[in-house]
C-alpha cells in the first residue's frame, strides 16, 4: 500500500471515530433513560421511605427499646447517628439488593424486550462503549440509593434523636464530627459488595435478556449466599461470601480501627464484580445483532 493511501485510509479512520460519540456521551444517554423509567423511582422512593417507616416504628413503640440484637441497636433512641447504622445493617438482607437490582437487572434485558438494542449496536456507537455506559449508569444509580438511604436515616434520625456522640463497638464514645467522617467511610466500604452485586445483577441482565428473570436471579444469589453464611458447617465459606462482605463496615466502627475487615470486603467483592462484568462484557460483545 502507498503511503498516499495509507495517509486516505488513517484520515477516513480519524474522521469515523471523530463521528462517533464517546463514552461520556454514551453515559449521558444511559442516565436520561434511567431518568425516564418508573422503576429507576421506585428504587429511590424506597430508599428514601423505608427509613422513615423504621423511624416512625421506632416512635410508635417509644417505650420498647430497640433492636438489641443488631450493632448500635441499643442506641438508636440515644442519638440519631445509630439509626443509619442500623438501617446498613438490615438493607442488606434484601432491601438493598433488591432496590439495586431493579435498575442493574434491567438496564440490558429492557432494550432486548423493546427491540431498541439491535438499533443501538447497528449504530455507529462501539459496543465496548455502549457496555461502559451501562455499567457507570448502574453504578452511579446504586450509589444514589446507597447515599440516599443513608442520607435520610441520618438526617431525619438525627432531627429525631439528636446529633449526638456515638458509642463504637469497643466501648468509646466519639464526637458527632468524627461520627459522620465514619458513617461517610463505612457508606463507601458497604457500596463496595452492593456494587458487586449490582455486577451479578447485570450479569444476569445480558444474559438471560429478561428484566424479571435477572431482578428474581440476583435477589435468589443474595439470599443463597445468606442461608450459606447461617450454616455452621461452612463457616470456613463465610470470608469469601459476598453477603458477608456487607458488615466489612464495622471495623470502621471501632477505636482503634480494625482494617481487615475492611479490606477483605474490598477485594472479596472485586472477586465477585470483576468475573461477572467481564462475562457479561464478553457476552454483550458477542450479542448477534440480527437474531437479536
Amino acid at each position: 500500500m502507498s503511503a498516499d493511501a495509507i495517509t486516505i485510509d488513517r484520515t477516513r479512520t480519524r474522521s469515523r471515530r471523530a463521528g462517533r460519540p464517546g463514552t461520556r456521551a454514551v453515559y449521558r444517554w444511559e442516565l436520561r433513560k434511567l431518568i425516564a423509567q418508573k422503576r429507576t423511582f421506585i428504587g429511590i422512593g424506597a430508599a428514601f421511605v423505608v427509613p422513615l417507616i423504621f423511624i416512625v416504628a421506632l416512635l410508635a413503640n417509644a417505650g420498647d427499646g430497640g433492636p438489641n440484637d443488631v450493632p448500635f441497636g441499643q442506641y438508636v433512641r440515644e442519638t440519631g447517628l445509630a439509626i443509619p447504622l442500623v438501617s446498613l445493617f438490615f438493607g442488606a438482607i434484601w432491601l438493598l439488593p433488591l432496590i439495586t437490582a431493579l435498575v442493574a437487572g434491567d438496564i440490558v434485558a429492557a432494550e432486548d424486550h423493546n427491540g431498541t438494542l439491535k438499533t443501538i449496536l447497528t449504530r455507529s456507537v462501539d459496543r465496548g462503549q455502549v457496555f461502559l455506559g451501562k455499567v457507570l449508569a448502574t453504578l452511579t444509580y446504586t450509589l444514589t440509593v446507597l447515599v440516599i438511604y443513608v442520607g435520610i436515616g441520618t438526617v431525619v434520625g438525627g432531627l429525631v434523636y439528636g446529633f449526638d456522640p456515638v458509642t463504637t463497638l469497643s466501648g468509646t464514645t466519639v464526637g458527632v464530627g468524627r461520627a459522620l467522617y465514619l458513617l461517610a467511610a463505612a457508606t463507601l466500604s458497604y457500596s463496595l459488595p452492593l456494587m458487586a452485586m449490582a455486577a451479578i445483577a447485570l450479569l444476569l441482565s445480558t444474559l438471560t435478556h429478561n428484566s424479571a428473570a435477572a431482578v428474581v436471579g440476583t435477589l435468589m444469589v443474595s439470599i443463597m449466599l445468606q442461608i450459606l453464611g447461617s450454616i455452621a458447617a461452612l463457616d470456613f465459606l463465610r470470608p469469601y461470601l459476598l453477603s458477608e462482605q456487607f458488615n466489612g463496615w464495622e471495623g470502621l466502627l471501632r477505636e482503634p480501627i480494625d482494617w481487615a475487615p475492611v479490606v477483605r470486603a474490598a477485594w472479596v467483592s472485586a472477586l465477585y464484580a470483576v468475573p461477572a462484568l467481564a462475562w457479561a462484557f464478553i457476552a454483550f460483545l458477542r450479542r448477534d445483532v440480527a437474531g437479536g
